[in-house]
């Protein structure tokens, strides 16, 4: 019964430790370095499935964008739904800058779906760090090569919130445009 109870504990405290959502900086309209984890959705599996709708439209209607200053490529991060309210980890239209990836890209979707996404990873973040999911494209790929490309850019990398406009850039959706991932700045 001992064992029982510890075993119990044990579960509870896990639970309570993966469940700790990471520190989100406050959005201050300043240039903010930190690292995220990143991960990536694909016209193959946007919700709902071969679409390119978003959930919350700021300049673009739809999943997309050539990652330029202008023109920024789709971010879905987590959320939780609170009274009804859907409530993003980040304001729609903040823009970060994925160095990695030589891309600006603006909140714009939802990470995480059903009726408690604040449970989901999205939400949860990585290790302590804010998660966030970029739009790989990938309409004019297979499911194959969009998949791959998704595979070679998640992981922990370092981004700028609020960036200036005259950051390096390789224009074009990341699978279509060979899914280049450069070296750490």
């Amino acid at each position: 019964m001992q064992k029982l109870a510890l075993f119990c504990f044990a579960l509870l405290g896990a639970g309570a430790a993966h469940a700790q959502l990471p520190a989100l900086p406050e959005p201050t309209g300043q240039p903010v370095a930190m690292s995220i984890y990143l991960t990536g959705y694909s016209y193959w599996d946007n919700t709902p499935t071969a679409t390119v709708e978003i959930s919350h439209p700021v300049r673009q209607r739809l999943a997309g964008g050539m990652g330029t200053y202008s023109n920024p490529v789709t971010l879905a991060v987590g959320h939780r739904i609170t009274a009804g309210e859907d409530i993003l980890d980040f304001p729609a239209g903040t823009v970060f800058y994925l160095p990695r990836l030589r891309k600006y890209a603006i909140v714009e979707d939802t990470c995480g779906d059903g009726p408690t996404p604040q449970e989901g990873p999205c939400r949860i973040g990585y290790k302590g760090l804010p998660w966030l999911d970029i739009y790989v494209d990938g309409a004019s790929s297979s499911k194959e090569i969009t998949k791959k490309c998704m595979e070679k850019i998640t992981g922990i990398q370092p981004v700028v919130m609020n960036p200036g406009p005259n950051m390096s850039v390789v224009v074009g959706p990341l699978t279509e445009g060979g899914c280049f991932i450069f070296p750490d700045p």
